[in-house]
């Protein structure tokens, strides 16, 4: 097993509310800086600008996992994360269909550009991607599995579009095997009031949405390579191939 330093939870210029700076390359060059090993690209409910993620971190030797933040139908953020590219663009296609049919006004929420691994922009979304989808929470580890990736809840410790903060519990019946949050100091504190994290991995990452957040190499994680699918396997469950 190798320690691999990550951010697993960044937004490109896609997302309306990340900063046009947040491209592809800038991102991958940020994290190239930083000495990070890994990185997730997880734009709110779109995989658009993973292609050019992946690419641009093969020039830098980034591993880039192709991700999403999803907002359930209780505007829930949780993360998917992918070994596959074929299947997130799968999955997106999927979660489009799912999105609430309000359109983006990019005067008041911001672009929504797709761009290409060096950077020139070749497309937008219509669909505004800070929308909730119609998924309910209960139903995100299973589309998970049946994408042949993973998921799990964000940044549990924000007050706002987290699992506990909007339902005020983990469900019992809950399935996921990692979750996230946006300060470790608060996990002992969570681990007490939420038992069920007791038998989770618990991550940390950065939630950029601007360059400079992206996260410093200082949380590891430890995977038999830095291929995806070992990457995925170590954070607690096999993925299809």
């Amino acid at each position: 097993m190798i320690p691999l330093y990550y951010d697993l939870h960044i937004h490109s210029c896609l997302s309306p509310c990340g900063d046009d700076d947040m491209t592809p390359s800038n991102i991958t060059g940020m994290a190239a800086v930083k000495n990070l090993d890994v990185i997730a690209l997880t734009d709110h409910n779109s995989c658009r600008n993973c292609p050019a993620a992946i690419e641009a971190g093969k020039r830098l030797g980034i591993t880039v996992l192709p991700g999403m933040e999803l907002t359930t139908s209780e505007e829930i953020h949780v993360l998917f994360l992918f070994a596959s590219l074929g299947r997130a663009l799968s999955f997106d296609a999927y979660v489009y269909e799912h999105l609430l049919p309000v359109r983006n006004r990019p005067e008041i929420f911001g672009t929504q550009l797709i761009v290409d691994e060096n950077d020139k922009v070749s497309g937008s979304l219509d669909k505004l991607l800070i929308s909730a989808t119609d998924i309910p929470f209960d139903e995100t580890g299973k589309l998970a599995d049946s994408f042949g990736g993973i998921c799990f809840p964000a940044h549990l410790d924000k007050s706002s579009t987290s699992l506990i903060s909007n339902l005020g519990a983990i469900p019992p019946d809950s399935t996921f095997s990692c979750a996230e949050l946006k300060d470790m100091k608060n996990l002992h504190r969570l681990k007490r009031e939420h038992h069920y994290l007791e038998n989770c991995r618990i991550l940390s990452s950065s939630d950029a949405h601007y360059l400079w957040d992206i996260a410093e190499p200082n949380l590891q994680i430890y995977a038999r390579s830095k291929s995806p699918s070992d990457i995925l396997e170590a954070l607690g469950r096999g993925v299809l191939r």
